[in-house]
């Protein structure tokens, strides 16, 4: 660790990876005395004209008390950043704390000059945008609330970096000078803005990955069998469209070509640039392989080779040691241990990957963790025979391996405006950061749909290789957030596949509502018992006959469309005796021409032991390369793929879609409810809600009441009277208690709150727990509150084991429960469900990010199982929930203004026909966790 040479420790925690608008990296730092010869080294790189820019003067050259002011910082009011690409500083940018006067000052001036000089060969690739983000944030943890800067009218650029940062400015012109003046606390416009860079520079960072130029594969057997020959085979065989390289340090220096591949022992030796490089060699060379990739200027690795985080700690060193130097050349990383990736478009064909055969293309986006899992996705997409069939391809795969720098948020990023991916599968065993993953998940879910299934989900723990923050939240509740994303959370790779043929290949349907048509009286009463079973809404199913043939079904599937009253039709077949392939394609055209007359409604085919149909129905308008121009597609055994030199067929026109073929009503009605409640969530956040205002609310009271707390402690619990007064504050009343040590002071304090009232015991073990007999309701006199505190001390205990306290009875309602909590990976989340050990032994509580919207209060009370009993089942009066929404997003306020609020809990709250009551209440402060979702962007830190 440096010194700085002042009065502060060197702020290691402000060192950063960046992702730049070209998806290049580099590295952000502090600059320190150490510094001296890398500034002068930039400086002299630095055109005139951008010397002139920053100085408003001819100034060629940097004198030595010039070098010393910029390399020596106190790092509290005179701060200097650096951003690094293979050590050396691209760009920098300082502020200076200056008071009123605009002369140096000290705390608690909050204002400074800022100022930033890029190289000219770095200019245009958004290095000063990134050090506007990092420089800002050190700033304000500087108590620094204001940037000013100068700059002369010909400087559009700099001009534009401050005014597209998206805070509130002040702009004037003096003296022929420009002078900005901005705040520094971030605003819904700065933080679209970086958000917006971020999925930008991210999602190219990516593409220099899947889409590269050229490609070199290092560790290039001689023998056939091994990881690097095998990724060059594969690279030839799929027609890979860019320059190929085969390195391995043993070739003979005569050596110019292996297997018609230009051959060169190290990547240097290469005379052309290289984009992509895959490593294939063993993990103690790979470091010496990446040196000299980063000094020729390769853009991107996939490292296959193993023995890094999964092999230990020794491993996991290596990993990191990793990461570190290839992002040090500004070099993102797929791997270690990876499986390589793919890319089916036309113009590239790269299949940089262990696969052995190039996969069909299509629309499907595919993302795995797992080698293994990403086989089994693949081979499930590439079969036309048995499971769900048909020719549906992806557009580009990605198996990441440890991902210890590229991650399934990364390559969201990058599917997310991807004109070639219309369905994103992702296989996931570890979700590193889940905010951000949500957030993105959010996005993309509004464009296009996302199913995700999540591995190593009752195990506690990520898989070794996986270097992540731990979550406290159950899978279930982690489940119901991403469902709130708009994600499609499925549990098998089978269903995962299920709903992405479906996904891809039909449009949303519009409701719930479904015709159900076929030869099969039985399979049909199938389909529609699995429909209720899934919550959607079946017609009565129409049975055809076995007699029907291609000409009936084509006319009833038309009909169905047709009907108002239906939003997707499942078709049941099941084939006659002495039927073949010729049958099946007869039917398989049939239905296609009626979805062509009527395309905007989702179809799914049942069939059993029906092969030849699912493939003639996938045959018929499919968008892979077909061996033969028959409708009927090659049998899913040894099934040869495409040609390499054989180009893909081009996509089917607008209106025209492929029929997804299913060999159990289940799977199908399955993939067809996860269409219909995705559908519902697009139609939802179609207008989003809103955050309400409430006039009531004391923010700043409660600040100051947290922070006396506080004050005693690093984490406490709040006392009754405490909760009560900072819950107040909130508008959040909780119905008044008072103690019973002893019979006379329950009577004491029945009088005092007014009768009916409840005697409660509030020892741990019965506290919420009337199912104990722990609580005595109803108590009209002195006589029966006196006989139910005897009843209890003779039942639990003394009175100090039983902790008795008596309370005001509320108006009768149903007795629920309101949960906040503050989780280190996921962030704050709202939970609700009704009280009592029924609701905790089903698991029956729902959830909701903070802050809640309008919108997400309503849905929350809605999506518990045991709802109805809110909304007048069996005849019950209907309660307030209008009141319980309230209450909600009071409580979702308090912990997001509020972040040292950890806990909260409110049991049981009864929601009374009108109104409600708040009977008890606790709270946990703590400083919160940091958070990295509202910080400049980074990458994760290793």
């Amino acid at each position: 660790m440096e010194t700085a040479p002042d009065r502060q420790e060197y702020p290691a925690h402000w060192e950063a990876d960046v992702v730049l608008r070209d998806g290049g990296t580099a590295r952000v730092r502090p600059i320190t005395a150490a510094d001296a010869e890398r500034l002068v080294s930039f400086y002299e790189q630095v055109s005139d004209e951008s010397k002139y820019y920053r100085f408003f003067a001819p100034y060629p050259r940097l004198s030595a008390k010039d070098v010393h002011r910029f390399t020596h910082h106190d790092f509290v009011d005179r701060v200097g950043l650096a951003a690094t690409v293979g050590g050396e500083f691209i760009a920098t940018v300082r502020f200076d704390r200056i008071g009123a006067d605009g002369a140096p000052a000290h705390a608690p001036a909050d204002e400074a000059e800022v100022a930033f000089l890029v190289q000219d060969a770095h200019q245009g690739r958004g290095v000063a945008s990134a050090l506007l983000e990092h420089i800002a944030a050190v700033a304000r943890e500087r108590g620094i609330r204001r940037f000013a800067a100068e700059v002369l009218p010909a400087n559009t650029k700099m001009i534009k970096v401050f005014t597209d940062a998206g805070y509130t400015q002040k702009r004037s012109f003096e003296d022929g000078v420009v002078r900005l003046e901005f705040g520094l606390e971030p605003t819904d416009r700065s933080l679209a803005v970086q958000y917006a860079r971020e999925q930008r520079a991210e999602g190219r960072s990516v593409r220099r990955l899947l889409a590269p130029g050229s490609v070199a594969v290092v560790g290039v057997g001689r023998t056939p069998g091994g990881v690097g020959r095998s990724v060059l085979d594969n690279l030839r065989e799929a027609g890979f469209t860019g320059r190929l390289y085969a390195v391995n340090r043993a070739f003979d220096k005569e050596r110019a070509e292996f297997d018609g591949v230009p051959a060169h022992r190290s990547v240097p030796e290469i005379d052309a640039p290289v984009d992509l490089a895959v490593l294939a060699v063993p993990a103690e060379q790979v470091p010496a392989v990446v040196d000299e990739c980063g000094r020729h200027g390769v853009r991107g690795l996939v490292v296959v080779a193993a023995g890094y985080a999964e092999s230990g700690p020794e491993g996991r060193e290596r990993q990191r040691a990793l990461v570190r130097q290839a992002r040090a050349y500004g070099m993102r990383i797929i791997g270690p241990n990876a499986f390589g990736v793919v890319n089916t478009a036309p113009e590239v064909r790269l299949n940089a990957s262990l696969a052995p055969e190039m996969p069909r293309p299509g629309r499907i986006g595919l993302f795995a963790q797992s080698g293994a899992i990403g086989i089994a996705l693949l081979s499930r997409l590439h079969r036309r025979g048995g499971g769900v069939t048909g020719v549906t391809g992806v557009s580009t795969f990605v198996s990441s391996g440890n991902r210890a720098d590229v991650s399934g948020n990364d390559v969201m990023q990058y599917w997310y405006d991807d004109p070639d991916t219309d369905v994103v599968l992702m296989y996931l065993e570890s979700i590193g950061n889940p905010r951000k993953f949500t957030r993105l998940a959010r996005r993309t879910a509004a464009v296009k749909p996302l199913v995700v299934v999540q591995g190593a989900r009752h195990g506690g723990a990520a898989p070794q290789g996986h270097a992540v923050r731990a979550t406290r939240l159950p899978h279930a509740t982690v489940s119901a957030l991403l469902r709130q994303a708009g994600v499609i959370r499925v549990d098998t790779i089978t269903e995962l596949v299920d709903a992405g043929l479906l996904l891809a290949r039909q449009p949303l349907p519009a409701g719930p509502r479904v015709a159900i048509l076929g030869n099969s009286e039985s399979l049909g009463l199938l389909t529609h018992d699995a429909c209720l079973a899934e919550g959607l809404r079946p017609l009565s199913p129409l049975d055809l006959t076995m007699a029907a043939a291609p000409a009936d079904f084509r006319a009833a599937l038309a009909r169905a469309l047709a009907d108002d009253a239906c939003d997707a039709v499942v078709v049941t077949a099941i084939p006659a005796l002495g039927e073949g392939a010729a049958g099946d394609a007869a039917l398989a055209e049939a239905l296609r021409a009626a979805t062509v007359e009527a395309p905007a409604k989702p179809v799914l085919v049942v069939h059993v032991e029906l092969g030849g149909l699912a493939e003639a129905l996938s045959a018929a308008t499919s968008t892979a390369p077909q061996a033969r121009t028959s409708a009927v597609a090659q049998p899913a055994t040894g099934e040869a793929p495409a040609p390499a030199d054989e180009p893909p067929a081009p996509r089917p026109p607008d209106g025209t879609h492929l029929i997804p073929a299913y060999p159990a009503a289940e799977r199908a009605v399955r993939a067809l409810a996860q269409a219909v409640a995705y559908a519902r969530w697009r139609r939802d956040t179609a207008e989003p809600g809103k955050v309400p205002e409430y006039e009531d609310v004391d923010e700043k009271g409660a600040a100051e009441l947290i922070g006396g707390h506080l004050a005693r402690g690093a984490g406490l619990t709040l006392g009754d009277a405490e909760t009560c007064e900072l819950l107040g504050r909130y508008g959040i009343q909780v119905h008044r208690t008072l103690p019973a040590p002893t019979p006379d002071a329950a009577v004491a304090a029945a009088r005092a709150l007014g009768r009916p009232v409840a005697l409660k015991a509030t020892a741990p073990h019965l506290r919420h727990r009337a199912d104990l007999g722990g609580v005595r309701l109803d108590l009209t006199d002195e006589e029966q509150l006196r006989r139910a505190y005897e009843e209890l001390t003779d039942l639990f205990g003394t009175p100090a084991e039983l902790r008795p306290v008596v309370q005001a009875m509320a108006p009768r309602g149903v007795d629920t429960v309101v949960r906040a909590v503050i989780d280190p990976a996921a962030g704050a989340v709202l939970s609700f469900g009704l009280a009592g050990a029924a609701t905790q032994l089903l698991g029956d509580m729902a959830h909701r990010l903070v802050p809640v919207t309008d919108r997400d209060a309503a849905s929350l009370i809605r999506s518990i199982r045991t709802a109805p009993l809110l909304f007048g089942w069996r005849g019950s009066d209907p309660v307030d929930t209008a009141a319980l929404e309230e209450l909600l997003q009071r409580v979702s306020r308090l912990v997001d203004d509020h972040p040292e609020v950890v806990a909260v809990t409110l049991e049981p709250v009864v929601v009374a026909p009108r109104g409600l009551s708040v009977l008890g209440a606790s709270v946990r402060l703590a400083p919160p966790p940091a958070r990295d979702d509202l910080g400049p962007r980074t990458l994760p830190a290793y």
